[in-house]
C-alpha cells in the first residue's frame, strides 16, 4: 500500500503552455474512491503506531531519490535546497524537512513542460517564462493540513506522493533564464525581491516558478514574513468577491454590481481569507457582517472594518445576522461547511449568492492524528451536507458557487488580473496585513497543530532562514 502511495502519480500529455490529463476510467471499491481509502487506512496506521508503538514511527516514513543521504558529519551546501516533503497520508510525523540533491529545486504542477512535480532535475535549464527563487517565508494554510492528511484533490490528481505542500512564497530572483523574451510582461533580474504564489512546493527555500505567478514586493511591505502572508488568501477573497458580481470594479473605483442590498456576510471574518474579504468588500462599499469564533478575535475583525461583528461563541449567530441585516444578505462568504451552509443559503435576499471556498467544519480540528473515530465523524458530516435542488435555486432567485484556486493552472490571465489589482490596493495603502505569527521552517509541525485547533488569528508564517 505504501508503495503504490509513494509512486502515485497521475500521468500527462503536456502541451505547452497548456496541459491535458489522460487518465482511466475511475475505479472504486464499494463506490468509494480508493485514493481516499488508502489515505485513510494510512492515517489510522500512523494513529496506531504514534499511539502505541512510537518508536516505529521511523519506519512509515518514504524518502525520495532526489534527497541528499542524511551525513551528520557533513553539513549540507548553501546551494542545496531544504524543503519539507510528505512521503504519504499520515500525521505530523510526515513533515520531513529534507535537504535535496545539488542543483535540485521545488516546483509546482503547472510547470510540467520544465519538469513534473514536485522536484526538478539536477541543474535544469532555465525557460524563459520561469525564475528561480531563494525563497525567504512561505505561509501555512489549512489546506496544507487536508494535502498531509491525502485529502485535498488537486494535490492528490496533479502530484501525487510525495508533494512539498504550500503557495505562498517571498524571497529573492536567485536565477533567469538566459534567452531573452521580447514579450515578456513580467520582466524579472536577479536580486529582485518578489512574492507570489506556487501551485504546491512553496515549503521550500529555492523554488522554480513562472514569472506571471510573482510580483516585485512594495515597499510598503516591511519583511518577506509579511508578503508570503498576502498571495493565495487575497487572491481567494478576490476571486470571491468576483463571483458575487462585485469584480471588476468600474472606472469610479466602486463595484459594478447595481443590486440595492449591500449586505454581504463573512464568515470566519479574522481569518487568513475573511481578514481580506473584508478589507476588499470595505473598499467596494458593502455593509460587512463579520463572524467570528472566539472572543479573541472580536477586535480584530473590528480593526479591519467590520461594520458589525457577531461572536459565536457567545451570541446567537442567525439572531444577531437577521437583525444586522432583516432583508437577508446579496452575499455570504462560506468555507466552513456542513455547519453552516444550510443556514447560510436561507439568509440570503432574493437575488443573494452563497460563495463557498472550503469545508473546514467537515475536517476535526484539534487532532492532530487522524484515529478511526476521526474519519467516521468525517463519513457522518459528508453524509450531512446539504444537497440545493436546481428548481429550489431558481425559485428561491438564490446561487450557489464555489471554486478552489489550486485548480486553475490554465486560468492564468484572470489570476494575473486579479493579482495586479491586490497590488494596487496595497500600494494604496488599502489592504494592509493581518495579523502574522512568524515560525522558523523548523517548527512545521507546530505550525500545523496551531492552524488545526481552529485557535489562529491572522496568517503563520514560516521563514527558511535557519533551515
Amino acid at each position: 500500500i505504501f508503495s503504490r502511495l509513494q509512486h502515485h502519480h497521475t500521468t500527462y500529455d503536456p502541451p505547452h503552455p497548456q496541459f491535458t490529463m489522460t487518465e482511466s476510467k475511475k475505479w472504486t471499491i464499494l463506490g468509494q474512491d480508493p485514493d481516499i481509502l488508502m489515505a485513510a487506512l494510512a492515517n489510522i496506521i500512523s494513529w496506531l503506531v504514534s499511539t502505541f508503538a512510537p518508536t516505529l514511527l521511523p519506519y512509515l516514513l518514504p524518502t525520495s531519490p532526489e534527497e541528499e543521504p542524511f551525513d551528520g558529519s557533513r553539513p549540507s551546501a548553501s546551494s542545496q535546497t531544504k524543503c519539507i516533503s510528505i512521503g504519504r497520508p499520515g500525521g505530523m510525523e510526515q513533515l520531513r524537512l529534507v535537504t535535496l540533491r545539488e542543483g535540485i529545486c521545488t516546483v509546482g504542477y503547472n510547470v510540467r513542460h520544465v519538469s513534473p512535480p514536485p522536484f526538478t532535475p539536477p541543474n535544469i535549464t532555465m525557460p524563459s517564462d520561469c525564475v528561480i527563487i531563494k525563497n525567504e517565508a512561505f505561509s501555512v494554510n489549512y489546506a496544507d493540513c487536508t494535502i498531509r492528511w491525502g485529502l485535498y484533490e488537486s494535490a492528490k490528481k496533479f502530484v501525487g506522493w510525495p508533494i512539498v505542500p504550500g503557495f505562498d512564497v517571498a524571497g529573492t530572483v536567485e536565477r533567469v533564464s538566459d534567452v531573452s523574451d521580447v514579450n515578456d510582461r513580467h520582466k524579472l533580474a536577479v536580486g529582485d525581491r518578489v512574492f507570489g504564489c506556487t501551485l504546491f512546493g512553496a515549503y521550500s527555500n529555492r523554488i522554480l516558478i513562472p514569472k506571471i505567478q510573482l510580483r516585485k514586493i512594495p515597499d510598503c511591505i516591511d519583511t518577506f514574513a509579511q508578503a508570503a502572508a498576502f498571495p493565495a488568501v487575497s487572491l481567494t477573497a478576490l476571486y470571491a468577491l468576483h463571483l458575487a458580481g462585485y469584480f471588476p470594479i468600474c472606472s469610479g473605483g466602486g463595484s459594478r454590481n447595481k443590486f440595492t442590498n449591500k449586505s454581504i456576510l463573512i464568515h470566519s471574518a479574522a481569518g487568513g481569507v475573511g481578514s481580506f474579504l473584508v478589507q476588499m468588500s470595505k473598499i467596494l462599499g458593502l455593509f460587512v457582517v463579520g463572524v467570528v469564533g472566539s472572543s479573541s478575535k472580536v477586535k480584530d475583525a473590528q480593526s479591519l472594518g467590520c461594520d458589525v461583528v457577531i461572536d459565536k461563541s457567545t451570541e446567537d449567530l442567525w439572531l444577531v445576522a437577521e437583525k444586522a441585516s432583516p432583508n437577508g444578505y446579496a452575499t455570504i462568504m462560506d468555507a466552513n461547511g456542513v455547519s453552516t451552509l444550510n443556514e447560510s443559503y436561507d439568509h440570503l435576499a432574493p437575488s443573494g449568492r452563497l460563495v463557498v471556498f472550503g469545508f473546514h467544519s467537515n475536517l476535526p480540528m484539534g487532532s492532530a492524528m487522524l484515529s478511526p473515530m476521526e474519519w467516521l465523524r468525517m463519513a457522518r458530516k459528508v453524509a450531512a451536507m446539504p444537497k440545493f435542488d436546481a428548481m429550489d435555486l431558481t425559485v428561491s432567485n438564490k446561487s450557489v458557487l464555489g471554486f478552489n484556486l489550486s485548480f486553475f493552472a490554465e486560468e492564468v490571465e484572470i489570476l494575473s488580473d486579479l493579482f495586479d489589482q491586490i497590488l494596487v490596493w496595497i500600494e494604496e495603502k488599502k489592504l494592509r496585513c493581518p495579523r502574522v505569527c512568524e515560525m522558523s521552517m523548523e517548527n512545521v509541525a507546530e505550525a500545523h497543530t496551531f492552524i488545526q485547533s481552529g485557535k489562529s488569528s491572522g496568517k503563520i508564517v514560516l521563514t527558511t532562514t535557519s533551515a
